[in-house]
């Protein structure tokens, strides 16, 4: 087994040096902050230390991070919320909004993560999930009537696709004279 290179809590370890470049000592290579925010989103725990002062900067390079994320479009803070924070540093309640934060999004997602719950369980159980299981069995036979070849694997080579054609045309034969059939039968009892 091959030894992480962590700190003592278990976070990965990245140094950043002069020339910008991060340096993953878990994996022994050169990363991007791309990287950094995949770790991010798979919530794997890692600290970024200034190579040359060996000072930690995960929160310059997370913050460096956010702005790369929101100079590309995908916007996630609204311009009024990002003028509160702004209006924060060097009031007296500075301190307070580090905790503020956290545990607002603390409770954001454990919200999240039951309102989740709730909805598997609201499709999953009682009338609802019965019906949507009924829904899915209703999809699933109509999907397998309509596309049979597909579901048995029949492959749609141009060869193969003329035998196909006169099954098909003898399927549609045989159904157009059941139709005729009913038809009769329709026609007698009304009269």
């Amino acid at each position: 087994m091959v030894s992480r290179k962590t700190n003592k809590d278990g976070s990965i370890i990245i140094k950043k040096y002069a020339n910008r470049r991060l340096y993953n000592t878990d994996t022994s290579s050169y990363i991007t902050l791309d990287f950094l925010a995949e770790l991010t989103r798979k919530k794997v725990d890692f600290v970024v230390i200034d190579a040359k002062s060996g000072d930690d900067i995960t929160h310059n390079i997370l913050t460096q991070i956010i702005m790369e994320e929101e100079a590309n479009g995908e916007t996630l803070l609204p311009t009024g919320f990002l003028k509160e924070i702004i209006s924060m540093y060097g009031n007296s309640m500075q301190s307070m909004v580090p905790q503020f934060l956290d545990a607002s999004m603390s409770n954001f997602h454990k919200n999240q993560k039951q309102m989740k719950e709730v909805l598997e369980n609201v499709v999953t159980s009682g009338p609802f999930g019965d019906i949507a299981k009924q829904n899915i069995e209703m999809a699933k036979a109509a999907r397998d009537a309509i596309m049979p070849s597909i579901l048995r694997g029949e492959s749609q080579n141009p060869s193969e696709e003329k035998d196909l054609s006169s099954d098909k045309q003898a399927e549609i034969d045989a159904l157009k004279k059941q139709m005729a059939e009913l038809q009769t039968k329709l026609d007698r009892l009304d009269k």
